[in-house]
């Protein structure tokens, strides 16, 4: 069986680095990134088989990130390898795109499988939690306030919730500074939400940021 080329993300460096020796064991690790734009770049100029990454990042979070991924390298597999086992996560997790799900914890006994099924085109869930456990009605549903936000917006909200000048979103987004504060003004208008802790909220809850 071909070796599978894996690139890593985590934003917390020792965490990277032992997901990397696990990797080593079966793959071949060809990129470690700690934020999802890097992931972005770095996925599109690598071209992996698998991308296995948390949920919680910086500048853009890994649910965000599974969605531009999708458009990006569309042969590329996604596997979540994160702390939080809530079903609202996981059910998020598997909309945005990816293939599998397993639990920090259990990543030693674990990663090995995962990548080698969802190589195989099949979805892998942590051992740790039973399908019957996962409620995807825990998602916000329909026509929701979030869903009504376009990609960019959601970008720009989620930069606004870490503490990030207008400035600096501009520059990140790599948009004007009167285009980040227009989509300032419609993510406020959206959302029926007038201060920047009730965005950062907002934002928590919808897990754009994870605290």
């Amino acid at each position: 069986m071909k070796v599978p080329r894996v690139l890593l993300a985590d934003d917390h460096p020792m965490v990277l680095e032992g997901i990397a020796r696990l990797v080593e064991e079966f793959g071949e690790v060809v990129g470690k990134v700690e934020d999802g734009r890097a992931l972005l770049e770095a996925a599109s100029r690598l071209n992996p088989d698998v991308v296995v990454m948390d949920i919680s990042m910086p500048s853009l979070n890994g649910l965000e990130s599974a969605r531009h991924l999708q458009k990006l390298v569309p042969n590329c597999k996604i596997v979540f390898l994160t702390m939080h086992a809530d079903s609202t996560y996981i059910a998020a997790a598997f909309e945005a795109g990816a293939s599998g799900y397993l639990l920090k914890r259990s990543a030693g006994s674990e990663l090995k499988q995962a990548v080698s099924t969802v190589l195989e085109g099949r979805q892998y869930l942590t051992s740790l939690l039973l399908p019957e456990d996962l409620h995807p009605m825990d998602l916000p549903a329909g026509p929701s306030l979030f869903k009504r936000l376009t990609p960019c917006q959601r970008e720009v909200l989620q930069l606004i919730a870490e503490g990030h000048s207008t400035k600096t979103i501009a520059r990140l987004l790599n948009i004007s500074i009167k285009t980040v504060e227009f989509h300032r003004a419609k993510v406020m208008e959206t959302l029926g939400l007038h201060t920047i802790p009730e965005l950062t909220k907002f934002a928590f809850t919808h897990h754009l940021i994870v605290k």
